[in-house]
């Protein structure tokens, strides 16, 4: 096993470590980037001279100390660039998702009052274009790709390739002035500004500090160990906490190399072909996973449906042994052995996780189900519990430590408790500095020290961490019954023909359900069954496709209490996608906004 380097305390900001890690690796490879399907590698000295190149470029441009940049992008090397070296001035980076509308674009943009704006392409340059006149503090806007953009002239506009060679001549006149500028950032200086999606109103700036997302890396890579020659591969989006926290900032603090996916279409492949030892998803990525593979063993023949059901019955048993630190008997070892050889090793490959030796889920609640599965396959996935506002992570599976059914327990140095109310409070180094341009809110929630989460929990008598709901979306029915709908909503995504759902049933006589299918997987499953169907709408409203989903509502309804059962549902028969309000960017359906654009299907129900 390569050695696990122990970061050094003296690094306390995101530019001491940079350039640290830029002296110790020099040429090796840090990241790579997949062009035109051939992987191009980027050595820590590229990186820095890059880094160093777009510093300049912005310090030319006016951009000052506390002052915003941001970006709109897919994953890329200079997403990258643009984020350390905005931080390397002492200015604050800010990301704004792709799939943002150009009205939100501009609340961040005017909000952070951002100096420079990154954008990926045509499609993001055309947001900014609609509303850059009402953007007073905006003073360039840089296109990464120009592509169809070969004649479009416009004063505030420039290509990234131009930036650059701006950049180059200004560190020709004053090449001592980026490396004066870095060691001059403070552990407590603002690092980013990470607007979270507003469900009440506009989005919430959360600000997290250098010494934020230092500490909180060095304590994660406590929790489970990262190793130099680690891969990964980035393709979430950067700017989601988590996501920055794993491809820039752990990458930074341990050095794994990097591997951006080409797209979003050819993630899968990318797996494939970089088989990485550190593997992030979002629960929905995990369920896609299982319901591939559960559908991929629907087509099979009837022996390969017997061995495969049998291994994954024979890695269960085995599983349970491991989670409770046991040895399996010899006897299990051994079919376990030839269940690996005939189907577990193959499986874990077509997945691209046969090297996977930390991979986790977070973002959102994940089914237990899901977490057994995977563990049963020989995939040890475990799970993280945090939010924006503590720099991500709040507990995590530690080491050997994975108690299915619970997050885990507290990442050493960060105090968790529990509130009267049942709220999760969380007090420690990662927790945010405030809301920008907020303080009142910031009094919400945090209060004498402690971040006030919003999640309701418990914790088990082994000290591990049990997520019950969101605080604002526990149920009471009308008989007075308390009913927390994640978890009834995990077990109706546990089913491969269910994307999501949401429970109703607050100061109802019975729970109901407005469910999401899985498009792919229940459009296969209408052609193999010779159902007729012209559109996405058609399916959802065919007799059979509605009696499919009552069928998997029903395997539901018989693991429940009589008073958490599902007495109707409906489909939602509009296909959403994050450009929606209703779905975030981590693709799971905001309840007040499905509730409010869906009340006629919710009246419908309870038959008003």
């Amino acid at each position: 096993m390569p050695k696990c380097v122990k970061p050094d305390p003296s690094l306390d900001t995101v530019p001491k470590l940079f350039h640290a890690q830029v002296e110790r690796f020099k040429d090796k490879v840090a990241m790579r980037e997949k062009v035109l399907g051939i992987w191009q590698e980027i050595s820590w000295r590229k990186y820095r001279d890059n880094v160093r190149t777009v510093g300049m470029g912005l310090l030319k441009m006016g951009v000052e100390k506390g002052q915003c940049v941001s970006i709109i992008s897919e994953n890329n090397p200079e997403w990258l660039y643009c984020d350390i070296a905005t931080q390397c001035i002492g200015a604050i980076t800010v990301g704004i998702y792709t799939t943002n509308s150009a009205e939100e674009v501009f609340y961040i943009l005017n909000h952070s009052e951002s100096r420079v704006f990154f954008v990926e392409d045509e499609e993001q340059l055309d947001k900014v274009l609609l509303i850059k006149k009402d953007l007073p503090m905006l003073k360039k806007v840089i296109v990464y790709d120009m592509e169809g953009l070969r004649n479009f002239k416009d004063p505030m506009v420039m290509s990234f390739d131009d930036f650059m060679t701006l950049g180059k001549r200004e560190a020709e006149k004053d090449p001592d002035r980026f490396d004066d500028l870095w060691p001059q950032v403070k552990p407590e200086d603002i690092a980013l500004i990470v607007y979270t999606s507003g469900t009440t109103g506009p989005p919430k700036g959360a600000m997290l500090s250098h010494k934020n997302v230092i500490w909180t890396n060095q304590a994660l890579g406590e929790c489970n160990p990262v190793y130099e020659t680690d891969e990964i591969l980035s393709f979430l989006p950067l700017c989601h906490i988590a996501e920055r926290n794993m491809t820039t900032f752990s990458s930074l603090t341990y050095g794994q190399v990097v591997n951006f996916a080409e797209n979003l279409e050819t993630v899968p492949e990318d797996i494939r072909e970089v088989s990485p030892h550190i593997f992030f998803a979002v629960p929905r990525i995990w369920e896609k996973f299982y319901s591939n593979i559960i559908l991929r063993m629907q087509d099979s023949t009837w022996l390969e449906k017997k061995v495969f059901n049998w291994a994954v019955k024979t890695g269960e048993k085995v599983s349970i042994y491991r989670l409770d630190h046991r040895q399996p008997p010899v006897y299990l070892r051994i079919k376990y052995a030839l269940a690996y050889f005939m189907v577990f090793r193959n499986l874990k490959r077509s997945l691209g996780l046969e090297r996977g030796r930390f991979v986790f889920s977070g973002g959102a609640p994940i089914s237990p189900d899901i977490l057994k599965f995977f563990h049963a396959i020989g995939i040890p996935l475990r799970e993280v519990y945090g939010q924006t506002e503590d720099t991500g992570p709040t507990t995590i599976h530690q080491g050997e430590d994975i108690k299915l059914g619970t997050v885990g327990k507290p990442i050493p140095g960060i105090k968790v408790k529990i509130a009267d109310d049942g709220e999760i409070l969380v007090k420690g180094p990662n927790v945010f500095q405030g809301y920008y341009k907020d303080p009142e809110l910031t009094k919400e929630y945090i209060k004498d020290g402690w971040l006030h989460s919003g999640d309701v929990g418990k914790f088990d008598d082994e000290g591990n961490l049990v997520i019950t709901d969101r605080k604002k979306d526990i149920i009471i029915t009308a008989g007075g019954k308390n009913i927390t709908p994640q978890y009834i909503e995990n077990k109706l995504k546990f089913s491969p023909y269910i994307n999501d759902a949401v429970v109703i049933g607050d100061g109802k006589k019975y729970l109901t359900a407005l469910i999401m299918i899985d498009d792919e997987n229940v459009t296969q499953y209408a052609q193999d069954q010779r159902i007729p169907f012209t559109t996405y709408k058609s399916l959802c409203h065919n007799k059979e496709i509605i009696e499919l989903i009552q069928k998997e509502v029903n395997k539901v309804n018989k693991t429940l209490a009589q008073v958490e059962t599902i007495k109707k549902f409906r489909l939602i028969d509009i296909k959403l996608t994050t450009d929606d309000s209703e779905l975030t960017a981590t693709m799971k359906l905001k309840r007040k906004f499905v509730g409010e654009r869906f009340n006629d299907l919710i009246k419908d129900m309870y038959g008003k």
